[in-house]
Order: structure tokens, then sequence, then C-alpha cells
């Protein structure tokens, strides 16, 4: 029994840094997706309290920042493991984004993230940056 959602997955869970290495960890604990045209919605709060809203879309790869989950100080990282369970299955998802900005919100861009938000399949994210 394969527990990776595709070879992917595997690939990118083999080299995925351990919670030592990453320069910042943040698990996000997602209660339920909203569906727009072409994007999903969550919402979390950041280490304040205050609410910060997710956004995630298909297209192509990458990751926008939401400073206030991150602890930056005006670093610029190259890319973010991004790693979640998928709630039916069992199976784990692991995707590599490059960092491409940073936002007042979280914005991922990916499709099959994309796709099974919209199905409500998984309620958390592990994300870990490397500088």
């Amino acid at each position: 029994m394969n527990i990776f959602y595709d070879q992917l997955s595997e690939k990118l869970h083999r080299e995925m840094p351990d919670t030592f290495v990453a320069t910042n960890k943040v698990m996000l604990n997602i209660e339920q997706f909203e569906a727009g045209q072409s994007y999903v919605v969550g919402k979390v709060e950041n280490r304040y309290g205050d609410p910060v809203k997710i956004n995630i879309q298909g297209g192509a790869q990458g990751i926008e920042l939401q400073e206030t989950l991150f602890n930056l100080k005006r670093r610029w990282p190259r890319f973010a493991y991004v790693m979640t369970t998928i709630k039916d299955t069992g199976e784990v998802l692991v995707r590599k984004l490059p960092v491409v900005g940073v936002r007042d919100w979280l914005l991922i861009y990916e499709d099959d993230l994309f796709l099974l938000a919209v199905k409500d399949a998984y309620d958390e994210l592990d994300i870990r940056v490397i500088d």
C-alpha cells in the first residue's frame, strides 16, 4: 500500500527538511474552504490571534508568504515545502513551491492542492520554508 498521493510526493517527502533544518515551519489548521470562481479561500489565525486568509489557486506553481505567519525578518526564502494528508485515503501530498512574494494573505498556486481543497479533502497544511 502506497501512502503517497503520487510519485512526486514520495520523492519530495524524502528530500523535505526536518523541522530543525527549516528556517520557518507553520502548521495550519483550516476549518473549511470556501470556493470562489477560480480559487478557494480558508481562514486561520496568526501567532497574534488575528485572522489570516489563505487563497489557493491553480496555475503556475508558487507561494506568496504572509509575514505574520512566517517570521521572515526581511529575508526572502527560496522555496517552501507544503505537505498535507488527504482525509479519506490518508495519502500524503507534498509539493515544493518557489517563493514568489509576500502578501497580506497566504497565496498558494498549485493545481492538486486547489482541486483537493475544492473537494474539502484536507484540513491541515504543513509548510516548511527554506532560505
